[in-house]
């Protein structure tokens, strides 16, 4: 191993470690410790390894949820299935890989969504939605080009703003489902994607935009 990679991966290492243990602490005490220099100290690492990776606490909360979404793009993208999927397929099997990465972090993810509601933007998690409305935006691309969904002025640049609550929407679902391995949740999932797709693929609004354009060409 050369030295480049070698470092790369102590400071992997450093990173992961204070990730988790910042974790750890949050769960433990219910909130953000009360200094840097007192939670370095106590997890036993030098506060320049902490600046390396973070500014500060919440810098590093907005990162573990921009990393969740990170590695939900990693995983589906490096199955070969996944290239072959229509846009719906896709969008559901983001959903699902989401809903794991949740649940593994399940009682870490239910102390910081407590205020969660659809249509309300939380601030730990403004840097998770620009990384999920980045992968939307490239998936609306696609379903251009593949002409599964149609190429709207004025309306398709709404759609990423609809996807994120609908994102939250699940979120919010999510953290309220008691059901039996959340089987509630995956029905929502089904539900929403089929029905938010529903809405933008070509159908009737076409046949109406089609009618719109028609008259107003046409008009005396």
């Amino acid at each position: 191993m050369d030295k480049v990679s070698e470092k790369k991966g102590i400071n992997d290492n450093a990173k992961k470690k204070i990730v988790e243990k910042y974790k750890e602490y949050k769960l433990t005490n219910g909130e953000q410790p009360n200094s840097v220099y007192a939670f370095v100290k106590e997890i036993k690492i030098k506060e320049d390894q902490f600046f390396d990776h973070f500014s500060s606490f919440n810098d590093l909360e907005g990162s573990i949820w921009e990393e969740m979404v990170f590695s939900v793009i990693e995983v589906i993208q490096a199955d070969e299935n996944y290239l072959q999927y229509s846009i719906r397929e896709k969008l559901l099997t983001f959903y699902f890989t989401f809903l794991e990465v949740l649940k593994s972090n399940r009682s870490f993810v239910l102390m910081e969504l407590k205020s969660l509601q659809p249509f309300k933007d939380i601030p730990v998690l403004k840097r998770m939605k620009h990384a999920y409305i980045e992968y939307i935006s490239d998936l609306m691309v696609e379903g251009n080009d593949s002409g599964e969904i149609p190429k709207r002025p004025f309306i398709s640049e709404q759609y990423k703003k609809g996807f994120w609550v609908q994102m939250v929407f699940l979120m919010n679902f999510w953290k309220n489902d008691d059901s039996k391995g959340f089987e509630s949740t995956d029905a929502a999932v089904e539900k929403s994607v089929h029905l938010s797709l529903d809405l933008i693929e070509k159908g009737p609004l076409d046949s109406m935009l089609d009618f719109a354009k028609f008259l107003y060409q046409n008009k005396n």
